[in-house]
């Protein structure tokens, strides 16, 4: 008797009481949960994401940058700066992509590249920039980004946590409508914060200006516009629009100047006449752009800028339909509120001006032919 009671002591000794039952459950339960989440992670680094899909979130990228800054509506202007990239564009490691390049219609100065072939250059830009060379260097930078792939694969890399529950429901290895609008919101949100590493823009800074010069134009166009920028931003407390997010631009000219140097680059075409006959309106300052300072009005797309002291106004129902708030996530008052808050952070005018309220396309054809003659008038 008195050994049948020790047996059943030592059982009651060495089993686990019901807490820690529950503990083990719920460490196991997390061991799962974290191995899930790496599965979903690895399948999003190790998607293969096909020319197809590339373009589908750089239309999804494009759409989003429209809304929010509006399209330059004149034919002329985005039929010249087509030219300049369609002939930069053949030169590429990439020239089979369906290439477009877009007008937004902002003062403020930037550019963005879209994969799959779609770059925007801002009116505010094309304003600052005073010859084809210098256009060139601009284009030939942006169309590095695609070639290359840098907005694909850091938001690949950067974002497969978020983005993996959207791959695992895709059965078939393609990507689905869910994992594609993922990363064309990521996209967005990059592209708009300037969140390229610098060896990215190193990478694209050498890529345009080598694509410059082997098509004839002088490599130092986009040295020359970076000086700019480097002016324009010398009163800013932090960096201003294009490539905000590295404000040590003077080490990129002296690595482009050594690049150049080094590499012998020596093409020497400038093409400031017809740059000056197709672009005939001139950047503003920072001081005159308007921007964003909060509410709605300003992601819209509409024409004047929202004012900090405004009461604030009850919103109108909203449409149902693609916009940059919804690809990015919330409303558009949310988003905006964000847009606001970054610039008041000081990141300035160029990256927050306000937009044009025209979002359609402006809609061009080239032939071979036109890109053949375009491409003899460098010299």
């Amino acid at each position: 008797m008195k050994k049948l009671a020790l047996a059943v002591a030592l059982v009651g000794l060495l089993a686990p009481s019901a807490p820690a039952l529950a503990q083990l459950g719920g460490l196991n339960k997390a061991i799962g949960q974290a191995q899930k989440a790496k599965d979903e992670t690895d399948k999003v680094k190790g998607l293969v994401i096909t020319e197809g899909d590339e373009r589908k979130i750089g239309e999804k990228i494009s759409a989003a940058l429209i809304d929010r800054f509006g399209v330059y509506q004149d034919k002329d202007v985005t039929k010249y700066v087509s030219l300049v990239g369609s002939v930069l564009a053949q030169a590429s490691s990439r020239p089979n992509l369906r290439w477009e390049f877009i007008v937004l219609d902002t003062d403020g100065v930037n550019a963005y590249a879209a994969p799959g072939g779609l770059v925007h250059i801002t009116r505010g830009a094309l304003g600052l920039i005073k010859n084809e060379a210098e256009l060139a260097g601009v284009l030939g930078h942006e169309i590095t980004h695609v070639t290359a792939k840098h907005t694909i694969n850091t938001i690949r890399d950067q974002n497969a946590k978020d983005l993996g529950a959207d791959a695992l429901k895709t059965q078939t290895g393609a990507m689905g409508d869910a994992l594609i609008d993922g990363f064309g919101s990521a996209g967005f949100k990059m592209l708009y914060d300037g969140a390229y590493s610098r060896g990215q823009e190193g990478d694209s800074d050498n890529g345009g200006i080598v694509l410059a010069n082997k098509v004839g134009y002088a490599p130092n166009g986009m040295v020359s516009v970076l000086n700019k920028i480097a002016d324009r931003n010398k009163e800013q407390k932090e960096p201003n629009g294009w490539f905000a997010s590295h404000p040590l631009l003077k080490e990129r000219i002296s690595a482009m100047e050594r690049q150049i140097k080094s590499d012998k680059l020596n093409a020497t075409a400038l093409v400031a006449a017809r740059y000056t006959t197709a672009i005939t309106f001139d950047v503003k300052p920072t001081a005159m752009i308007a921007t964003i300072a909060g509410g709605a009005k300003g992601l819209a797309g509409e024409s004047e800028p929202a004012k900090k002291d405004e009461p604030k106004k009850a919103e109108p129902p909203k449409k149902k339909g693609f916009s940059a708030a919804t690809l990015t996530g919330g409303s558009q008052a949310q988003n905006t509120g964000t847009v606001a808050s970054a610039g008041s952070r000081g990141l300035g005018a160029d990256r927050d001006a306000v937009g044009g309220s025209n979002k359609a396309k402006v809609r061009i054809t080239l032939t071979p032919a036109e890109i053949d003659a375009f491409k003899k008038g460098i010299a």
